[in-house]
């Protein structure tokens, strides 16, 4: 699968595990590549899919209208456990904002993500604002398993990537190819509760190609 971005998750592991490494492609976009701004700047956006648990001062999130997420774990009944995980989807789908608004500073990704996990975010960003792409398609989230102690939690889940591609803006092309077992990616993430009652993550591991994650 032609993903070269994805080659940077080994050094990323903070971030959400690079989709353009996924198959194993040595094939890189070309540096003549840009970003067709008029293109990306028109796009229809869409409101995420989920609000968050806690009441706080937030950023909005809107993203892409080809770009969706399905959270598949139901609400634990637990208050604090149920805040981290709507505080993690949040999470997520900052990144993919920060990518379609090619901005590695993004504030709403920087709203949800600190310390060692704000850094690989910004990189992950990077890489693909470097390579004039972006993400399109449907992204699945399971198996999610949570823990909260005070203002610390735990949290590992599966990500879903088989129907998730790299979009080139230059040529407008979607690079579209098979799922492996490397589409399925186990996260493990440390989250803090700040003094906005917000759980922002603070560290973020990704193991993909996880046998727990195969469908």
């Amino acid at each position: 699968m032609n993903r070269p971005l994805r080659l940077a998750t080994a050094a990323l592991t903070a971030s959400a595990a690079l989709l353009l490494s996924s198959c194993g492609s040595e094939d890189e976009p070309k540096d003549d590549d840009k970003i067709a701004g008029a293109e990306q700047g028109e796009e229809q956006k869409s409101k995420a899919p989920s609000e968050p648990a806690q009441q706080a001062d937030r950023p909005k999130i809107e993203l892409p209208s080809d770009l969706t997420y399905a959270f598949e774990w139901k609400k634990t009944g637990d208050k604090a456990k149920d805040a981290v995980l709507a505080d993690r989807e949040q999470a997520i789908q900052t990144v993919d904002m920060a990518i379609a608004d090619k901005d590695p500073a993004e504030k709403a990704m920087r709203f949800y993500h600190q310390e060692e996990a704000a850094a690989s975010a910004q990189k992950y960003v990077q890489a693909y604002v470097k390579a004039k792409a972006r993400t399109t398609g449907a992204y699945r989230y399971y198996a999610a398993t949570v823990t909260a102690d005070g203002d610390s939690a735990a949290l590992t889940y599966c990500e879903d990537q088989s129907k998730v591609y790299d979009k080139y803006l230059k040529k407008n092309t979607i690079d579209k190819s098979p799922a492996t077992k490397n589409s399925y990616v186990l996260y493990a993430a440390k989250l803090r509760k700040n003094d906005a009652g917000v759980w922002v993550t603070t560290k973020l591991n990704a193991t993909r190609g996880s046998d727990t994650c195969q469908p």
